[in-house]
Parts: structure tokens; C-alpha cells; sequence
């Protein structure tokens, strides 16, 4: 149960602080109307992932054994891609650069729809958290319910963070926020070689 709760924590910290559709809302709401009116859109995973999620778990649920061992390396390799792109953000990390504030109109129900076009949450639940939560439930229940409070926890704690983060501290932001890049490379690097060497084996194994 302790590594599927680590691996919630660590992807969820990871994927949180990577550059993309909700964290641009986020820095630029919070930028415009202050961390008070965008801490709600921190719930916003809570809500958009759950048909996203429940669609991939019961597609995943019909596919054989043999084509999650596929997915599970498949993954692996979807996560060095995103340490690659993490590391290439930190290499090429303008803290000068100025943050977009024209999508600050949005409220909680906007990020929900921001999120839901976002790529990022179908890819992890399809390639990493899906095959590794139904792989956590056939072990145990408790393991795959852990895996999940652990993510969405770590989520949304993380989002809350960076609101605060640039509502309090916006000088010191994009030195934290150069930081977290480096680190959400080194958790996705070595979650990536885990679930990679995981997945061959698994792959032999049979």
C-alpha cells in the first residue's frame, strides 16, 4: 500500500507543477483577482477527471492482461517524454518572462472545461494511473483507493500551493517555480525507469 501511496504522491506533485492549460489559468487568475477568487479552480481535477477516468477504467477493464502489460510500458515511456519536456522547461526557464492574464474571467466551472481539454489527464489515466490503479485493486481494494486519495490530495494541496505561492510571493515565484521543474523532472525520470523496468519484466514474466 506505502508505494502505491508514494506513487500517487510524486506523480501528483509532478504533474501538477508541469507548464500547461489549468496552471496557465491558474498563475494568470491568480495574477489578476488574487489567490482568494482562484482557490477553487485547485478543485478543478476533482471534478473534470472523474468521466475521464471512468471511461478509461472500464475500457481498460475489458482489455486483456497482456495489453495493460503493453499500456504499463507504454507508459514508462510516456513518462521519460514528460521528464524530457520538464527538463527542457527548467533548462530554458525565463524567470523575466510575464504571464498571460487575459483568461482571468475564468471561475472553478471554466477550469473544470479547461482541464477536460486538456490531453494531459486522458494520457496519464490511460498510460500510468489506469493500468497501475487496476493492477493496486486486484492486490487489495485498499491499495488502488489509496492510490487515488494520494493523488488527488497531493493535486490539489500542490495547485493550492502555487496560488498561494503567486498571490503572496510573486517575486519569488519564478525561482520556485524553476525549482519544482527540476524536481518534477527527477520524480518523472525515475517513476518513468520504475514503471518501464516494471513492465518488461511483467512482459517476461508471462
Amino acid at each position: 500500500m506505502l508505494s502505491y501511496m508514494i506513487f500517487g504522491i510524486t506523480f501528483a506533485f509532478a504533474a501538477a507543477v508541469q507548464p500547461g492549460p489549468l496552471q496557465t489559468y491558474i498563475i494568470s487568475q491568480t495574477l489578476k483577482k488574487g489567490w482568494r477568487s482562484t482557490l477553487p479552480a485547485a478543485f478543478a481535477p476533482l471534478i473534470s477527471d472523474i468521466p475521464i477516468l471512468t471511461l478509461v477504467l472500464f475500457l481498460l477493464s475489458t482489455m486483456p492482461d497482456s495489453f495493460i502489460v503493453f499500456l504499463r510500458i507504454g507508459g514508462g515511456l510516456f513518462l521519460l517524454y514528460l521528464a524530457y519536456g520538464a527538463f527542457k522547461s527548467w533548462q530554458e526557464f525565463d524567470a523575466d518572462q510575464n504571464i498571460s492574464t487575459e483568461s482571468g474571467r475564468q471561475t472553478l466551472l471554466n477550469a473544470v472545461f479547461v482541464n477536460l481539454l486538456n490531453p494531459a489527464p486522458y494520457l496519464g489515466w490511460s498510460l500510468i494511473l489506469g493500468p497501475i490503479f487496476l493492477e493496486a485493486w486486484r492486490i487489495a481494494p485498499i491499495n488502488g483507493i489509496t492510490l487515488i486519495l494520494s493523488f488527488y490530495l497531493t493535486m490539489v494541496i500542490t495547485l493550492v500551493g502555487i496560488i498561494i505561492l503567486f498571490g503572496f510571493a510573486r517575486k519569488l515565484g519564478p525561482m520556485v517555480s524553476k525549482i519544482l521543474l527540476a524536481l518534477s523532472a527527477i520524480a518523472l525520470f525515475v517513476f518513468g525507469i520504475y514503471q518501464l523496468w516494471q513492465g518488461i519484466i511483467s512482459l517476461f514474466m508471462d
